[in-house]
């Protein structure tokens, strides 16, 4: 500290300015510019490649958020920026005037760039990400659909042979993207698949044999518990109940299935119709056995782990409670009682809530 006192002095007093007027200009020039600032506005600055200690104080202050960039020249030099290992990085930078000249630095010299960041929800079908990234206007529905159909799949070879899109591989999680980065669709569905790539492929090549599914398989099942089990607590048990129907060639019978088939979504009070479940399609799992063709969504890992290793269980039922639960059943006579309890309460509420209708079903 005594060193860099009387560097300090040595520097100020070859200014020529005298002891009091050198004191106060230090003290001033190097004070943030808005500390006593209620809420005072965070600034973007870009730091472009090779820019010296002395350009990136010229931006600071032309921004506004230090108060000279002599003073800030001066003072990463007695601080030793240019004597530690690294540098100060390039990039874009959000900078607020009550940040001293020690939190800049550091900020620049750590390369803590600014960040925005989106979020895909496990359950979200590439339609819902597409209208998702229209709202947030980074592109539109169009382009992120045709960038899911253009990637070029030679970059996966784990991708499944001729699955006709990328439902239920694109992942879910949240993505950084630097402040003033503007990916494009293409880019955004191979941060996605590298995504999947590097958490889910991991969980299949652990467990996946055990099951006995292939990585088609495993990804559509788990997308379908995934849309069914709205309680984390019930994904094993959800798992299980499918495994089941699936080992005794039993159809799964499952809602959601129904819905990606039609384009519609179900709710408590516009649930299924019995005509919408009988209406034909490869993803209706009340009239076709197996599996669906491809996955109806994307199934986070906690999906993927439950559906390779299911909930050991007898249950081949449940009913949806509307509460986010369900109540598993052993025997068809129980879920149609199960089916009947609920579908009683409904009708109740529907008395105060005449758009409320009985359920058409449940697997």
């Amino acid at each position: 500290m005594k060193k860099i006192s009387l560097l300090l002095l040595l520097l100020l007093a070859g200014l020529g300015v005298g002891s009091w007027r050198t004191k106060s200009w230090w003290e001033t020039t190097t004070a943030p510019v808005a500390a006593a600032a209620p809420s005072p506005q965070s600034v973007m600055v870009e730091i472009p490649n090779g820019t010296s200690a002395q350009g990136i104080g010229a931006l600071l202050a032309e921004k506004g958020v230090i108060r000279s960039a002599d003073a800030w020249q001066w003072w990463t030099r007695i601080q030793g920026f240019k004597k530690t290992a690294g540098g100060f990085q390039a990039g874009t930078y959000e900078v607020s005037p009550a940040e001293s000249l020690n939190q800049i630095a550091q900020k620049i010299w750590d390369g803590k760039i600014a960040t925005r960041s989106y979020t895909i929800p496990e359950g979200w079908s590439m339609q819902q990400m597409a209208a998702y990234f229209e709202r947030q206007g980074m592109f539109s529905a169009a382009e992120f659909m045709d960038a899911v159909k253009q990637i070029p799949r030679q970059k996966y070879p784990w991708l499944p042979q001729g699955i006709p899109h990328l439902e239920g591989f694109l992942y879910p999680d949240t993505y950084q993207l630097g402040a003033t980065e503007q990916p494009s669709p293409q880019q955004i569905v191979q941060q996605m698949l590298n995504q999947f790539e590097a958490l889910a492929l991991p969980v299949y090549q652990q467990y996946g044999k055990a099951a006995n599914l292939s990585l088609l398989q495993w990804v559509t099942l788990a997308s379908i518990v995934e849309k069914e089990a709205v309680v984390a607590r019930e994904r094993g048990t959800i798992a299980g109940v499918f495994t089941n129907r699936l080992k005794q060639s039993i159809p799964l019978g499952s809602d959601p299935t129904v819905e990606y088939g039609l384009g519609i979504r179900q709710t408590k009070e516009k649930p299924l119709t019995f005509a919408q479940v009988e209406t034909p399609s490869p993803y209706n799992t009340y009239m076709n056995p197996g599996l669906p063709p491809t996955p109806i969504a994307s199934p986070g890992v906690p999906s993927l782990k439950a559906t390779l290793q299911p909930e050991a269980t007898e249950y081949l039922y449940f009913v949806a409670r509307y509460d986010g639960t369900h109540v598993f059943s052993k025997t068809n006579e129980e879920h149609l009682a199960a089916q009947d309890k609920i579908r009683d309460r409904v009708e109740a509420e529907a008395q105060a809530s005449p758009k409320a209708e009985p359920p058409a079903g449940s697997s």
